[in-house]
């Protein structure tokens, strides 16, 4: 979603905001904007596309000032054209905005009534417009703000400048992240702890319905009642330098191939490989107590989740609910005394797990977060939270936070067995053991680079794609067939192979590969037989299994990619690995944008 960057400095604003906007690119975004103070008067750059082209503005026309804002815009209300683009605002003032203002056509009718004329659609320039209303009548920028905050509703971030007082920003947030940075005699604004690494790594976090008053001296927060409250100044773990690309192509690319990597730092922290054991940290429930749980997430996090759900419920017995956060908040669904929840999230920001967050809560639940980001809000706003090790995650399609989560997950299912007294000590540690593997069989699979690459050709020529697991390996080719649609466009559908025969079927015909995920176990068989079905139909079936497997898929599949041969606990894990690259192959042969997908961001923080 809309990324916002502020800066109080020493030195010239503009290049310090183009730079800062780079490191939000990840965020998705359409356009972008800078605004400075220059000798007291606000002038401004706006681009349409990507952040080149305001960059080439700027060229044309250099902007001067140590003080500005900065955006990169996500369309939600009006077309991602310049005039759109933000900062918006008057002579008075400039604002940048993250988020929707609900009530943003009422208050417009309202100002256009008193004379205000609006240039755009935008709900962020009724924003703008509302502070100007209040300077107009003699406001200070601080009255104007505090005002203006008070009419608006919705989920939102903003950053304020204000002509005449070159060295103020005002920040306020609403349901969407923003951190104020403490640099020396400078002071920064920002979308998140990434934006600011390279200047500084002193952040205090806006709690909801915070704002703050930001100047080179430092800043003064209040809350939304208006009372001057303290907020935490804490070093960030984030890196300045930790989002280049290195060698590769694309960020997606890079990510990918830290899958070994992050699987092992991830796992050591939840893993003793000396014992074979699951060390879990405090926990704010009692997994031997627990009545029945609660998962939640969004699009691939609530895919974790549901590969989690398999977990817990077989190793530890626990009746498990795993709910799209955007239902989760609507669906009104009873919450057990004594339950708790477990939410999943790469950014810790996502705008409707956040509110199933606080839902949960109010009903009495203890909430424990697996996120990536451990200063989000959704980490400091659960009972405790787990952290995935994955570092910055810039492609918009999670790949190594997603493996991630699952080990986290699988972590968790062994620790509740044994505290729950359903998983005996051996079996634990036989599928510890297993985790331990992880990584370096995540290795093996990279290396398989070219066969994937050889698959996705045939994918790449496709118009439709179907992609079939069973168990826990369903959830997993749903995350291959959302990874294919949003990175390539093809159309592309999971499902669990045992529902084929109940609609799906109907699509099978030799212009539709059939992706299956079908390693040796249990459900081997079973799925199988569901391809030799699709076979005799004509279906192209294309399958990722292991050297127990391989043998009877080559029978009837035009292609067998053979992974390692693993424990079927952990297989989900390295599944879902073939899957990310074979989209990632397919998108570059299309042509597509892979770091940056059309209609995509990485963060939603809006509903």
């Amino acid at each position: 979603m809309c990324g916002i960057v502020g800066v109080i400095g020493r030195e010239a604003a503009a290049p310090r905001l183009v730079e800062a906007l780079r490191r939000l690119e990840y965020r998705g975004y359409d356009s972008a904007g800078i605004a400075t103070l220059v000798e007291g008067h606000i002038e401004r750059r706006r681009a349409e596309g990507k952040l080149h082209n305001l960059a080439a503005a700027l060229d044309r026309r250099p902007l001067e000032g140590t003080t500005g804002i900065g955006h990169t815009r996500w369309a939600t209300h009006g077309a991602p054209v310049e005039r759109n683009a933000h900062p918006h605002g008057t002579a008075r003032v400039s604002v940048v905005h993250n988020g929707i203002i609900e009530n943003h056509a009422e208050l417009r009718a309202e100002l256009e009534a008193q004379g205000a004329v609006f240039e755009t659609e935008t709900d962020t320039e009724t924003f703008a417009r509302l502070v100007d209303h209040h300077l107009s009548q003699g406001a200070s920028p601080e009255q104007a703000a505090a005002a203006a905050l008070k009419r608006v509703h919705g989920a939102f971030a903003l950053a304020m400048m204000f002509a005449g007082h070159p060295r103020k920003l005002i920040a306020a947030r609403q349901g969407a992240p923003l951190a104020v940075g403490f640099g020396d005699g400078e002071m920064f604004v920002g979308s998140d702890a990434l934006a600011l690494a390279p200047l500084t790594r002193r952040i205090a976090y806006l709690e909801e319905g915070d704002w703050a008053v930001v100047t080179e001296a430092g800043a003064e927060f209040f809350d939304a009642g208006g009372r001057k409250v303290e907020r935490a100044v804490r070093l960030t773990a984030v890196s300045g330098a930790a989002v280049g690309k290195g060698n590769y192509r694309h960020f997606m690319e890079k990510e990918l191939h830290e899958h070994p990597a992050v699987l092992g730092d991830t796992l050591h922290q939840y893993l003793d490989a000396g014992l074979r054991r699951v060390m879990l940290p405090p926990l704010p429930f009692d997994p031997a107590k627990l009545p029945r749980l609660t998962m939640t997430a969004c699009g691939s996090a609530y895919l974790a989740a549901q590969v989690g759900r398999y977990w817990i419920e077989a190793l530890a017995r626990i009746p498990v609910d795993a709910d799209v956060a955007s239902e989760l908040r609507y669906r009104e669904p009873p919450l057990a005394e004594g339950g708790a929840a477990i939410l999943v999230s790469q950014s810790g920001e996502t705008a409707d797990t956040m509110a199933a967050l606080r839902l949960l809560r109010e009903g009495g639940q203890k909430v424990l977060s697996v996120v990536n980001v451990p200063e989000s809000s959704m980490a400091r706003e659960s009972d405790a939270a787990l952290l995935t090790v994955a570092g910055p995650e810039i492609g918009v399609a999670s790949t190594k936070a997603f493996t991630a989560q699952l080990a986290v997950l699988a972590c968790l299912a062994i620790g509740f067995g044994r505290a729950r007294g359903t998983l005996e000590e051996a079996a634990a540690q036989a599928l510890a053991a297993a985790l331990i593997e992880v990584p370096g069989h995540a290795a093996a699979i990279l290396e398989r680079d070219a066969e994937i690459r050889a698959l996705a050709a045939e994918v790449a020529k496709a118009r439709d794609v179907l992609f079939l697991g069973r168990g826990a390996m369903m959830p997993i080719a749903m995350e291959g067939a959302l990874k294919l649609k949003e990175l390539s466009y093809i159309h592309a559908e999971g499902y669990a192979a045992g529902e084929m025969k109940h609609g799906p079927i109907a699509l099978i015909d030799a212009a539709v590969p059939v992706i299956a995920l079908c390693p040796s176990g249990p459900l081997f068989e079973k799925t199988a037989s569901n391809l030799q079905e699709a076979a005799a139909r004509g279906g192209r079936i294309m399958a990722f299994t292991d050297a127990a497997g391989a043998p009877a898929l080559r029978r009837f599949a035009e292609r067998v990619v053979e992974l390692p041969q693993v424990h079927p606990f952990a297989a989900p894990i390295l599944h879902a690995i073939p899957v990310q690259l074979l989209a990632y192959h397919v998108a570059v042969m299309k042509g597509t944008d892979v770091d940056q997908p059309r209609n995509l961001a990485k963060s939603v923080t809006v509903e």
